[in-house]
């Protein structure tokens, strides 16, 4: 682990693992870069910096908690690109870290070289998922022991309907094998949310759709935007609408996995995020 300062005093925490040229990664939540492990052994080829974003993990609560906003977090980015000495910098985000890659993106474009966003959330280009598409998205999985409970819960999340308990049983259809492995993963992911984070990091003016898809269209480094097949949380149609936001970007399916394609099937993860990367 190793910190720095941002801009506003606030202490920060980012992880490195591995060797090589370094890819600076964004979790998503907003949580603590823990979940993200070493993205399926990706760190075996490239260096891995892993920043807890504010408020996450070893990063300090800042003073004010509004500054956890989405937007804001730009600011941070930005921090760690200059304390690492970037001029220019490979950037990975995953699902909701994927909103604060864009906003960075739409800001400083000149400091980024790749881009990868891996089962990315579309809050911040304002694209909707329809509760048809990921009904869609799921059906496959219908011979799953668990599906018929799972099933019940996304219609009632979809119908405003949503207890704590419906949010626990969709869990499954992250994953693209509900075994001992994606459970643990869960079950360490939700003590590493803080809500009053997540909340101020959804807060309203952190998302500006308009003037984020006109940066994308400009932006012009190279982009990868990378799906799980099995995803409703980022649905394959959804992030290729995504991708089409872009003047150029690759779009890639990950056949059979969930929103966490590295616990899926780390090799065919590392192979594709490799060969974007290199």
């Amino acid at each position: 682990m190793e910190l720095f300062t941002a801009h506003d005093g606030t202490e920060l925490a980012y992880h490195v693992f591995g060797d090589g040229p370094p890819v600076v990664c964004l979790p998503g939540g907003p949580q603590d870069s823990a979940y993200l492990g070493e993205l399926g052994g990706l760190s075996a080829h490239r260096q891995l910096v892993m920043l807890d974003l504010r408020g996450t993990g070893r990063s300090a609560m800042p003073a004010d908690v509004a500054s956890c906003r989405c937007d804001r977090l730009v600011d941070d980015v930005e921090a760690l690109r200059e304390c690492l000495g970037l001029e220019r910098m490979d950037l990975l985000a995953h699902s909701g870290g994927a909103n604060l890659a864009v906003r960075y993106v739409g800001r400083h474009p000149e400091h980024v070289d790749r881009l990868a966003l891996i089962t990315p959330s579309v809050r911040a280009v304002g694209i909707e998922i329809t509760d048809a598409l990921r009904r869609e998205t799921v059906l496959p999985r219908r011979n799953e022991p668990w599906f018929t409970e799972a099933f019940a819960a996304l219609e009632a999340i979809g119908a405003g309907r949503a207890g704590a308990d419906c949010w626990q049983a969709v869990a499954p259809f992250s994953y693209g094998r509900w075994d001992e492995v994606a459970q643990a993963h869960k079950a360490a992911e939700d003590r590493q949310v803080n809500m009053e984070v997540v909340a101020a990091f959804n807060a309203d003016g952190a998302f500006d759709p308009d003037s984020t898809r006109a940066a994308l269209a400009r932006f012009d480094s190279p982009v990868l935007l990378l799906a799980g097949e099995l995803d409703p949380g980022a649905p394959p149609p959804t992030t290729a609408e995504f991708a089409g936001l872009f003047r150029s970007a690759e779009f890639a399916v990950q056949p059979g996995a969930g929103h966490f394609p590295w616990l899926d099937d780390a090799d065919r993860f590392v192979a594709t995020t490799l060969s974007f990367l290199r």
